[in-house]
């Protein structure tokens, strides 16, 4: 089943209309925003070739999660 929660200017054009596991399959630059050579330079620094690489990497994961932390802190 396609992927339609609203994704379309989230996603690069070809890639609407993917199934979930194609999304998370797909290189980094199927993210709208995200270019080639944004791609090389995440594969090149963080080993990170696919958009499921990038959700699962602990160097955005302890971002997000000090981020997160921050919005909590008195």
């Amino acid at each position: 089943m396609a992927v339609t929660a609203g994704l379309s200017k989230a996603l690069d054009k070809a890639y609407e209309g993917k199934t979930l596991p194609e999304l998370l399959d797909a290189p980094v630059a199927a993210l709208a925003g995200v270019s080639d050579g944004d791609a090389e330079k995440l594969a090149s620094a963080f080993n990170i070739k696919t958009v499921r690489d990038l959700g699962t990497n602990k160097y955005f994961h302890l971002a997000q999660s000090l981020v997160a932390l921050a919005e909590h802190h008195d």
